[in-house]
Parts: structure tokens; C-alpha cells; sequence
């Protein structure tokens, strides 16, 4: 009796703890939604930023500034979290740019430095063809062609044959929600919840 009492009492804690985070997921993609209705430039521009919480111009950025902002309004500051694990864990962090230290202003703002801390502080996803492993509040990263590479977020709203979800990203026209999962190719699937 007492075994089959702790099992239902597993049952229930472990189904609590996925509501929870399915409704962190959900919130995280509904406010990257919110995001599309906001005018934004493309500018790749290197901006001194305050910190912590420190943004880029509301009306510029690029795709990782979708990501930031998203989380920001989940109350999640990436710019600190990702400047201090690179702090304390620099050699685990690409060498792209020449990079001999960190630099707050920009390390969250590169989609390599952003996967690398999605993989070490989140749940890496496999990357597949079946759209329906990619959930609402997934971060996937593409690589455009070359050394050139991208990320979005996942959101509720699907494509016109209710196959995929769609993607809030910004590639040069601003932050956009679009049918756009398949378009490049996928090099990073990640679900951090803060």
C-alpha cells in the first residue's frame, strides 16, 4: 500500500512540474509574439550597453535581440547570465572573432556564444525533419551558408497547412513571425527555461 501511495504521489509531482514548465514555455512564446508588433530595424551595430538588462535600441537589433527580449520579458536577463558563465567557463566558449576575454556589451548578441550556454544550462533537442518535435518556447539555430548562422524562437501560431509551427525571428526585415523552420539549415534545437 505504501509503495503504490508513494508512486501516485510521484505521479503528481512530476505532472505538476511539466504543467509548469509547459506554461513557461507557452508564456515565453506568447510574449515573443508581442514582439512582431514592434518596429525593428536590422543593425548589427556594436552598441555599449548598460548593464545588467542592458538593450540595444528599441526600434534596432538583430536575431539574437528576439531571443533576449523574449526572455527579458519573462524576467530572464540573458546579457548576465551568459557574461557570467563565460566569465567562469571561457575556454568552453567559441573562439570565433579572436575573442581573448568577455565582453558584456556583446557576448549574449552571438548566436554561437547563445548556444553554447543554451547547451550547458538548458535541454539540447534533437534536430530532426518531423516538425512536431519543435514546441512552442524551442530556440532552433540555423546555419545561413558559411560561417553565418541564425536563431529564432518557436511560437504557437502554425503555417497555413497547420504542419509546423511558425518562427519569431528577425533576418534583415525586422521581427517577423514566419513559416520559416525548414528553410536553412538546422544546427541547434535547444528549451532553456530559465
Amino acid at each position: 500500500m505504501r509503495h503504490s501511495l508513494l508512486i501516485a504521489v510521484l505521479c503528481v509531482l512530476s505532472n505538476v512540474q511539466l504543467f509548469g514548465q509547459s506554461k513557461f514555455y507557452g508564456s515565453l512564446a506568447d510574449s515573443t509574439i508581442t514582439l512582431t508588433k514592434q518596429y525593428v530595424q536590422y543593425d548589427p551595430t556594436y552598441f555599449k550597453l548598460d548593464y545588467p538588462n542592458g538593450d540595444v535600441p528599441s526600434d534596432r537589433g538583430v536575431c539574437t535581440d528576439v531571443v533576449i527580449r523574449a526572455y527579458r520579458k519573462m524576467g530572464i536577463d540573458l546579457q548576465r547570465l551568459v557574461h557570467e558563465d563565460m566569465k567562469a567557463n571561457f575556454a568552453k566558449y567559441p573562439k570565433k572573432w579572436g575573442l581573448k576575454s568577455t565582453d558584456r556589451n556583446i557576448d549574449h548578441r552571438r548566436v554561437p556564444n547563445l548556444m553554447t550556454f543554451f547547451g550547458r544550462k538548458g535541454i539540447t533537442l534533437p534536430i530532426t525533419s518531423n516538425p512536431s518535435d519543435f514546441l512552442p518556447g524551442d530556440i532552433v539555430c540555423w546555419n545561413l551558408g558559411g560561417a553565418v548562422t541564425h536563431i529564432g524562437i518557436v511560437v504557437k501560431r502554425k503555417s497555413a497547412d497547420g504542419l509546423r509551427h511558425l518562427i519569431v525571428h528577425n533576418i534583415g526585415s525586422g521581427q517577423v513571425m514566419e513559416d520559416c523552420l525548414f528553410n536553412f539549415t538546422l544546427i541547434g534545437h535547444y528549451r532553456y527555461g530559465g
